[in-house]
């Protein structure tokens, strides 16, 4: 008996949607530290409050190294150094 083979076309749509989990992913998480840093007391009692300054996060683990390289080949993050990496706004 033949064993079937794996086309490459089928392995790519895993790889397309992991890089989409995985770029949703590090924009829920750098929102939530975002918001975490804004939210925090000392930006003075009578202001409104501040813009977190914080650019780059160190992404999830939940995906290997290598998915976050492409996500860096392909311009929609880029690495800061340290293992932290920034959004790229489009």
């Amino acid at each position: 008996m033949s064993e079937p083979t794996a086309s490459p076309e089928s392995s790519t749509p895993s790889a397309k949607d992991d890089l989409k989990l995985a770029l949703k992913a590090f924009r829920k998480r750098l929102k939530v530290t975002r918001l975490d840093d804004e939210s925090r007391l000392g930006y003075g009692p009578m202001s409104g409050g501040g813009k977190s300054s914080i650019v780059a996060i160190q992404p999830p683990n939940q995906y290997p190294k290598s998915v976050w390289e492409e996500l860096v080949a392909q311009g929609k993050l880029k690495y800061s150094g340290n293992g932290m990496y920034e959004l790229i706004e489009q």
